[in-house]
């Protein structure tokens, strides 16, 4: 076993536990989910509009939410995630909602070795490149699933908030902005539930938007857009503030939260 598939078999299985924490958390509001509510959020739908009888494959799906929520809107779609748990969940909701899309469990650097086909939208957001040491051999999967003229769209946490350790009881910027060397956290509790008891095992990986970047375009894809807001969908840093559009901020604004990229392949 190399020492990259110890760091994936240790994030593997702390997700596993996460979905058990996360299906039942006030975050990820599941049942109101199988009501009918979208769990997408604004910049998602902004960017990518229409997805009716497009083809959309969803990296990083966790427990499916957001694949089938563009599976509501339309798209033939297909989840990607390392987590058995979350795809067999994403499978038994796909199921209960009379829905469509299919799931694969599967590293996503794995993803071509597992699906074949070439889709219109590729997509993923929130707390995804992280999980990665190296971002070339992402960029290049993505180009091999996209076909020609296709959209990759992605909405991060922008690279500044990984700086800061959040385990101390104030945060301290710690990690570099670009950073080589895996990042080891272990603590009680997850983003979705901090009263959980579970304990988290987590090795990640710091990735400038330069990486980003050059990562896509190496691999054959147009960035057609690079935007960073100070705001972020999700109250899942400490201290922040929420605003008149019911997103959060921090009090002093003086870093971006979030950024996204729209690319397609030439």
């Amino acid at each position: 076993m190399s020492i990259h598939d110890f760091y994936f078999n240790t994030n593997k299985a702390t997700w596993n536990e996460k979905v058990k924490i996360h299906s039942k958390s006030d975050m990820y509001q599941l049942e109101a989910f199988k009501k009918g509510k979208l769990s997408l959020m604004s910049y998602e739908l902004k960017a990518l509009g229409n997805v009716k009888d497009k083809s959309l494959l969803h990296l990083q799906c966790h427990f499916g939410q957001d694949t089938l929520s563009w599976s509501r809107l339309g798209a033939t779609c297909v989840g990607i995630d390392i987590s058995d748990a979350g795809i067999a969940l994403a499978k038994s909701l796909n199921e209960e909602l009379k829905l469509n899309a299919q799931f694969v469990c599967c590293n996503v650097l794995d993803t071509s070795k597992y699906v074949e086909k070439e889709f219109n939208i590729v997509f993923t957001s929130y707390g995804v490149i992280g999980w990665l040491p190296d971002l070339r051999p992402w960029g290049q999967m993505i180009a091999e699933r996209l076909k020609k003229g296709g959209t990759f769209y992605m909405v991060e946490f922008h690279p500044i908030v990984w700086m800061f350790d959040y385990l101390e009881e104030t945060p301290v910027m710690k990690y570099g902005y670009m950073q080589d060397e895996v990042i080891y956290e272990e603590y009680e509790g997850t983003y979705a539930n901090t009263n959980s008891k579970m304990i988290s095992k987590e090795y990640g990986w710091n990735h400038g938007l330069s990486e980003v970047i050059n990562a896509l375009t190496e691999a054959g894809l147009h960035i057609d857009y690079l935007n960073e807001y100070d705001e972020s969908p999700y109250n899942v840093l400490p201290d922040l503030v929420k605003n008149e559009s019911d997103m959060f901020t921090t009090k002093d604004k003086l870093y971006p939260l979030i950024f996204e990229i729209q690319a397609t392949k030439v």
